[in-house]
């Protein structure tokens, strides 16, 4: 008896089970990927009141500023010039900044992108320096002149590498190469790579830059919680707010004494009267073509410009590809990041008409301030170019504010940076993030994009000179100047790597089906909503640089 049943129980259909619930829905909410923010107040194409706009796009000169002012603090005195040189190069930085900015918004990427003064010329532009150093002059100021023209000689030169890069299309059909698992390090690392302008900078004068750092964290993140009118205000105007209390601190130390025994690096940070920049810009000068004199070529100055230019066109495009996920738009397509890369070709050529002291890309720091305020309005960065243009001709007023202390800055650039990189991180959402191979190529690609760059710029001396020292001069700045940029790196690198390693085989778990609709024309409906020319331009242009 106990046998047959055992054997009749032997026999029994197991219950109809349900399969086990993944993982991640078991614990809690899965969230799908977006392809768009939906956080945002407001998106490239919605508005905020004129008042508002008005406000917010001075809170974005006042970030480019920052970098506008380190540039020109680099590069003025090694070439010989004094406070009012100092002034006049600042000027026409911001004047071409707004120009170039307006450009771009019109008829570039049509992203709200500042196109701000890149630290990727600096390193073509002291190799100039120290090439000009060992000449005859009878003063300083002609030294100085002199470096100018060339540096404007060579703008104009490589400015073709861009132009040609651009409405050739090259650039574009370049991008299709690009999947989301090349983008997550291209994106980071333009974010991450300029961490030597953040806390480094900040700690040249830690009392102030620290509390600039603290106040804007709390004000912005845990203050907006006290009282719902407060929110939208903390969140948008903090940044603003912040600067004027911490420069005004920084005033009543300098005029208190606090800095009158410290060593010169420290009263440089520190002091907000360091620079004489007040005293010595003009209170009327609207910056006009050549100058500075008759711009001078040089073969050997032009090619290590040349390698500037084609590294401003990766690190603008990881910026844009930020900025599209930030204004609420859709990722680029190919023919807007080419004839993006074409106009700042346009825009380095008339910097080098106009003398300024090097080319610009899309600024980092103001794209992390749209994440920042959640503010991806277009028209707030083209208001914003009003205030470059007149700050640069009405130089006191401009000067006022660029005797804002660089720790203060720095501290602003800590926050930005680390947004822009964050962005970088959120298209892993598109990708596989549990592929091995994934894995493999986005670490290689981030660390060794962080990596190659650091160990050139600790390697190149103060004369220019990096680590590629062979007999060709012009070969050494071209090489330098790449190698020393973190996102062409991070780019190339997982480039390189995702379109080798097994890449016919892994098109899912690389993004592509999400990604391929975007580099086509017609491939996404929102892309004609988001990056076509303003005012039925397109009626009246060739169908190939559209």
């Amino acid at each position: 008896m106990v046998e047959t049943e055992h054997h009749h129980h032997h026999h029994q259909a197991p219950p109809n089970l349900a399969p086990p619930p993944p993982l991640g829905s078991a614990r809690g909410t899965v969230y799908p990927p977006q392809e768009q923010l939906l956080q945002l107040h407001y998106c490239i194409h919605s508005n905020p009141s004129w008042v508002q706009t008005v406000v917010l796009a001075f809170q974005h000169y006042i970030v480019m500023l920052g970098t506008t002012v380190m540039i020109a603090s680099v590069l003025v005195p090694r070439m010989g010039g004094g406070p009012g040189d100092k002034a006049r190069v600042i000027q026409s930085l911001l004047f071409m900044s707004g120009i170039n900015t307006l450009l771009q918004t019109w008829f570039g990427t049509r992203l709200p992108t500042v196109m701000g003064p890149s630290f990727a010329y600096v390193i073509s532009v002291l190799s100039i320096i120290n090439d000009l150093s060992d000449s005859d002059f009878t003063n300083e100021h002609e030294r100085f002149s002199h470096t100018m023209r060339a540096i404007q000689g060579s703008l104009i030169i490589s400015s073709f590498v861009n132009i040609i890069l651009g409405y050739s299309n090259a650039w574009g059909n370049l991008t299709r190469f690009f999947s989301p698992v090349v983008l997550v390090p291209a994106v980071c690392v333009v974010g991450l790579g300029l961490f030597s302008r953040g806390f480094p900078q900040l700690g040249n004068c830690v009392e102030i830059g620290l509390p600039m750092l603290i106040l804007l964290v709390v004000s912005q993140q845990y203050l907006q919680h006290i009282h719902p009118i407060a929110r939208p205000m903390l969140e948008r105007y903090a940044l603003l707010v912040c600067t004027a209390l911490v420069w005004a601190f920084a005033a009543i130390l300098t005029v208190a004494g606090a800095y009158n025994n410290v060593k010169q690096q420290t009263k440089l940070s520190c002091r907000t009267d360091r620079s004489f920049l007040m005293s010595s810009a003009s209170w009327i000068k609207i910056p006009y073509p050549f100058q500075w004199g008759t711009p001078i070529f040089r073969a050997s100055h032009v090619f290590g410009m040349m390698g500037a230019a084609l590294v401003s066109s990766a690190e603008s495009t990881g910026t844009f590809y930020a900025a599209a996920r930030l204004a609420g738009a859709t990722s680029p397509p190919g023919h807007v990041l080419s004839r993006s890369i074409g106009l700042q070709g346009i825009g380095q050529l008339l910097e080098g008409i106009f003398g300024a002291a090097a080319g610009t890309t899309a600024s980092v720091e103001n794209v992390g301030l749209l994440g920042l305020t959640r503010v991806g309005s277009r028209r707030v960065v083209q208001i914003s170019t009003a205030f470059m243009i007149f700050f640069s001709i009405f130089g006191k007023f401009g000067a006022f504010f660029a005797s804002i202390p660089l720790p203060i800055f720095a501290a602003i650039y800590c926050i930005l940076y680390g947004i822009v990189a964050a962005i970088g991180i959120s298209f892993i959402q598109f990708t596989n993030n549990n592929s091995m191979r994934n894995i493999y190529i986005l670490g290689i690609s981030l660390f060794l994009g962080i990596s190659i760059p650091q160990y050139f710029i600790t390697n190149t001396d103060g004369a220019g000179h990096g680590p590629v020292r062979t007999n060709g001069g012009w070969f050494n700045d071209i090489l330098n100047t790449i190698f020393s940029s973190p996102p062409t790196v991070a780019l190339t690198v997982g480039t390189i790597l995702d379109n080798t390693l097994e890449a016919r085989h892994t098109v899912e778990e690389r993004g592509l089906p999400w990604l391929i609709p975007f580099h086509h024309r017609k491939g996404d409906s929102r892309n004609e909503e988001f990056y076509s020319y303003p005012l039925r331009i397109n009626e009246y242009i060739p169908t190939r640089f559209l």
